[in-house]
C-alpha cells in the first residue's frame, strides 16, 4: 500500500513538472511561429491588439517563471516599436471607445517597472483617460464599444477591469477599486442564468438588439470562450482587490459558484464545448480556448487560495484532455494547439445573432492567441 501511495505521489509530481515544461515549450513554439510579437494570433500588421496582449501576458509569465530574458525582450520589442516617446500608441483611436484596446495595456506594468521608460507610464495614462470618459450603462458598466451601445459583453470585463484595478493599486488611485467591483457585480447580475448556473455572453440594457431577449436583455446562448474570459477576469482582478475590501468576498463567491458549476459541462475527456450546454448539438465541438481558459482559471484560483485544492483535479483533467485531443506535435519539435475558434461576437452587419448555429459555424483555426496564451499560463500555474 505504501509503495502504491508513493507511486501516485511521484506520478502527480511528474505531471506537474510536465505541465510547466509543456507551457515553456509552447511559448517557444509560438516565438518560432511568430518571430515578432505583433504576429501572434496570425497578425498581419503592427497593432496594439487584445489578442497580442493575451499572448504577451503569457510570455511575461514565462519570463518570470524561467528568468530567461528572451521572453521579456520578445514583448518589449513589440511595445517599444508600437509606443512612441510621448506615450502615443500606433493606430490607437480613442474615439472608438473600444475596451479591446485596454487589454494589451496589462503588459506595460512589467515593462515600465523593468525598463523605467516613461513612455510606458504615459501609454497607461492614455488608456485610463479613455476609461474615464468611456460610455457606460446606467448601472456603471463600460459599453463594449461605442458602436455597441448599451451592451455589456463578458469579454469586456477581462479586457478592461483587471488593467484598471492594477493601475489603481500601482499608482495609488484606489478610488477605481469600487468602480471595478461594481462592474463585476452588475455584470454578474445581468448575465447570470439561475437554471444552469452559467452566464450569457452579453446583456443589452436597451433590449433593442436583434439578439437580445426583450424581457431580460440577455443574449440567447452560453458561448464557452465568453465565460472563459469572465472566469479569467474574476481570478485575475483579485490580485489587486485589497484583502480587507468589504466586497472582495462577493467576487470570491462568484468564483466558487462557477467552480462548482463548470464541471457539470466538462466532457469526460476533460474538455468543454464551444456552446457549453449543448454537447449533443450537431456540429458543436470541443474548443481549445474555453478549455484552456478554464484550466488556467482553476489552476490559478487554487494556487492563490481562492479555491480548495480539490479543484485542481479539474484543471489537471483539462490539461490531460488538451494534450490528448487538441495538441499536435510537429516534426520540428514545436507544438500546435488545434480547434481554436478564431472569433465570435454579436450584432454588426451581417447580424451575428448569438444562435447555436452561429457560434459553431464561426471560423476555426490552429494557434489562436486567445487559446494559446491561456494554455501557456495555465500550464505554468499547474507547475507551481
Amino acid at each position: 500500500m505504501k509503495n502504491i501511495f508513493l507511486f501516485i505521489i511521484c506520478f502527480l509530481n511528474l505531471q506537474i513538472v510536465s505541465a510547466q515544461k509543456t507551457g515553456i515549450l509552447f511559448a517557444n513554439s509560438e516565438m518560432k511561429r511568430f518571430p515578432e510579437a505583433w504576429q501572434l494570433d496570425h497578425g498581419k500588421r503592427l497593432y496594439f491588439g487584445y489578442s497580442q496582449g493575451v499572448g504577451c501576458t503569457a510570455m511575461l509569465q514565462v519570463w518570470k517563471a524561467t528568468g530567461d530574458r528572451k521572453y521579456f525582450n520578445y514583448v518589449e520589442q513589440w511595445a517599444d516599436t508600437i509606443i512612441n516617446d510621448k506615450g502615443e500608441i500606433h493606430l490607437y483611436k480613442v474615439e472608438t471607445y473600444n475596451v479591446d484596446y485596454i487589454n494589451p495595456g496589462k503588459i506595460l506594468f512589467d515593462l515600465y517597472k523593468e525598463t523605467g521608460k516613461e513612455k510606458y507610464k504615459l501609454a497607461m495614462d492614455l488608456l485610463v483617460k479613455q476609461l474615464k470618459n468611456h460610455p457606460r450603462t446606467h448601472e456603471g458598466v463600460f459599453w463594449h464599444k461605442l458602436i455597441y451601445p448599451h451592451q455589456i459583453w463578458l469579454d469586456g470585463l477581462y479586457m478592461a477591469d483587471p488593467f484598471l484595478a492594477q493601475y489603481a493599486v500601482t499608482f495609488n488611485q484606489l478610488e477605481w477599486i469600487d468602480d471595478v467591483i461594481n462592474q463585476f457585480l452588475v455584470t454578474a447580475k445581468r448575465t447570470y442564468d439561475f437554471k444552469t448556473g452559467l452566464y450569457y455572453h452579453a446583456y443589452d440594457e436597451s433590449k433593442q438588439q436583434r439578439w437580445a431577449n426583450k424581457i431580460t436583455g440577455q443574449s440567447p446562448n452560453f458561448w464557452g470562450r465568453s465565460i472563459g474570459w469572465w472566469y479569467m477576469a474574476l481570478v485575475d482582478v483579485l490580485d489587486f482587490i485589497p484583502q480587507n475590501h468589504p466586497k472582495r468576498s462577493e467576487l470570491r463567491t462568484i468564483i466558487q459558484d462557477l467552480a462548482d458549476t463548470l464541471p457539470k459541462y466538462q466532457d469526460k475527456n476533460g474538455l468543454w464545448y464551444q456552446v457549453l450546454d449543448k454537447p449533443d448539438y450537431q456540429g458543436n465541438y470541443h474548443e481549445a480556448s474555453v478549455s484552456s481558459m478554464f484550466m488556467y482559471g482553476y489552476a490559478k484560483a487554487v494556487k492563490k487560495g481562492y479555491l480548495d485544492k480539490k479543484y485542481l483535479k479539474i484543471a489537471e483533467k483539462a490539461y490531460e484532455g488538451i494534450m490528448k485531443d487538441l495538441i499536435k506535435k510537429n516534426t520540428d519539435g514545436t507544438l500546435t494547439l488545434t480547434k481554436c475558434c478564431a472569433v465570435a461576437g454579436l450584432g454588426g452587419s451581417p447580424c451575428r445573432d448569438g444562435s447555436i448555429d452561429y457560434y459553431i459555424n464561426e471560423r476555426v483555426r490552429d494557434n489562436d492567441a486567445k487559446a494559446t496564451g491561456p494554455f501557456i499560463m495555465g500550464c505554468l500555474y499547474l507547475g507551481k
